[in-house]
């Protein structure tokens, strides 16, 4: 088989319907939009939801809550995940980024004691939880919050 030999499979490729292109074609006049009406004009339609004037289902529900704009969003790291460093590493929020611990640094990292850790680190992050930090200080690690 040469390069210029190589087809897509059957049915693999669809060409696109050309509205518009005279009476023999099954879609000429209207363009397959029917006579007149809304949907036949152009910029016509109805936004996504609109339900004919009836009132939408997205204000027949009732609202709950409000959302806090303010919200600080953190990676979460769990001290199981710190014991893949060797021992006496000093593990910053750069560091879990470049070894693919954490995607993105959000607001900051935090901290949190699921699992348990064996080594000897010094750990920096944005935030702790009390637990976390006694696991740490226990297995004879420090603590910094930046």
């Amino acid at each position: 088989m040469k390069l210029h030999e190589l087809k897509p499979a059957e049915g693999a490729r669809k060409e696109r319907n050309r509205v518009g292109r005279g009476i023999g074609s099954g879609n000429g006049k209207t363009a397959g939009r029917g006579h007149k009406g809304q949907n036949a004009r152009s910029g016509g339609g109805v936004r996504p939801g609109f339900e004919g004037g009836q009132t939408p289902l997205f204000q027949r529900l009732p609202k709950r809550g409000f959302t806090n704009i303010n919200r600080k969003e953190y990676a979460i790291v769990n001290l199981d995940v710190l014991n893949r460093f060797e021992e006496g590493t000093e593990v910053t929020p750069e560091l879990l980024i470049e070894t693919g611990v954490v995607r993105n640094e959000k607001s900051g990292v935090k901290i949190l004691a699921k699992g348990n850790i064996e080594k000897k680190l010094t750990v920096k992050a944005n935030k702790f939880s009390s637990a976390a930090k006694e696991a740490i200080e226990a297995a004879g690690g420090t603590t910094e919050v930046i």
